[in-house]
């Protein structure tokens, strides 16, 4: 909405910031952390009141996972829904209204959230790990994949480049047209950063703290994209809408912020799946809308590895009998290692960080 202030520009002077990106994505960023900010107490409070507590696995499931995490018994959970409503707030205040990437990213991230809100909400109220059914969860993000994909199959000015498929440090497509695996891979990029960033929200602040440096770099990513000369210059692809997309990552780098404030250890409150699945699938489609889907796996690093730590993990004990981790995701091998919980988090974060600098420094390495 404050978009169209730059309208007045003609009457009073200063108003033509408004039409600058860059002015509307810093705006953003700190409108969705000052929301984050002023509410958290609030949802934090009510969600207590609602006796919405995060229910910690048996000792027997988990070894000495329960004892390193029973304090945590109780911490609300759905924290989520403020990181999600200070996004959506703050998008919906500086974001062009009329741009059709703005939906779509934050139709997924609300799609998305209410998936993870009603797992969260059968865990809480069944006293249990367990809420919704893996296959009904991955029915509800490939049915997301089908409409992203129709979406931009449906487009004259989306399509071509939505079924060309570009690699990091390659300047033309590998594959020109992909043609019906379009929504296969498509379905691959949604469905692979939601559940990664699902299971690396293990440990206070984790998640929420590697997902303020990937969307840091999907905002300068979305910049590139959708502005035709540094695009140009980059040789990267160019989607005219893509450019606000720079508003809606920047305000979830705020409310990441935000949330870290009362996330971070020991945590006052938990994200749960209402955040985890939102925010991954939420990057997800980003990284689709800038043609960088490949590029996640670089940026997101921290995610890949937590999330290929537990298909290893599973695979290996199936076919020998043997775990190759104490336990896994990794976040939690190290912590039966011996690591305290603090260290395994700032080195994950350290971590984290090096990727996202990896990731843009493949735009240049073409």
């Amino acid at each position: 909405m404050m978009f169209y202030l730059h309208r007045l520009s003609n009457q009073f002077i200063g108003f033509n910031v408004f039409f600058y990106v860059t002015f509307r994505a810093i705006a953003a960023a700190v409108t969705a952390f000052l929301v984050t900010l002023i509410f958290g107490n609030f949802v934090i409070r009510r969600l207590i009141a609602l006796k919405l507590g995060q229910p910690i696995r048996a000792a027997s499931e988990v070894h000495r996972l329960a004892d390193l995490h029973g304090n945590k018994q109780g911490t609300p959970t759905m924290g989520g829904i403020l990181v999600i409503g200070a996004v959506l707030i703050s998008s919906l205040l500086w974001a062009r209204p009329d741009n059709r990437f703005v939906w779509l990213v934050l139709f997924s991230m609300v799609y998305l959230g209410a998936l993870g809100f009603a797992d969260d909400y059968l865990k809480v109220t069944k006293k249990k790990s367990d809420g919704i059914s893996g296959r009904i969860k991955l029915l509800f993000q490939i049915a997301l994949a089908a409409v992203i994909t129709a979406v931009f199959l449906t487009s004259p000015l989306l399509e071509v480049q939505a079924r060309a498929l570009f690699v990091p440090f390659v300047k033309a497509p590998v594959v020109a047209n992909m043609s019906w695996f379009t929504f296969v891979f498509f379905a691959l990029v949604i469905v692979g950063a939601s559940n990664a960033v699902n299971l690396t929200d293990g440990l206070d602040g984790l998640a929420i703290g590697c997902t303020i440096t990937v969307a840091l770099d999907y905002a300068l990513l979305a910049y590139a994209a959708g502005n035709f000369r540094v695009a140009e210059y980059l040789q990267v692809p160019f989607y005219p809408f893509a450019a606000e997309l720079t508003v809606v990552c920047a305000a979830l780098v705020g409310a990441g912020l935000g949330f870290l404030w009362f996330n971070c250890y020991p945590a006052k409150v938990f994200m749960g799946d209402t955040g985890s699945l939102a925010i991954g699938g939420m990057i997800g489609v980003v990284a689709i809308c800038c043609k960088q889907e490949l590029l996640l796996m670089v940026v997101g690093g921290v995610f890949v590895i937590e999330a290929v730590s537990v298909i290893l993990q599973v695979l290996s004990f199936k076919l020998t009998g043997k775990r190759i981790f104490a336990m896994s995701p990794l976040h939690h091998h190290f912590e039966l290692s011996g690591w305290k919980e603090n260290t395994v988090i700032v080195r994950f974060w350290i971590l984290s960080i090096i990727f996202a600098l990896l990731g843009l420094a493949t735009l240049k390495l073409r």
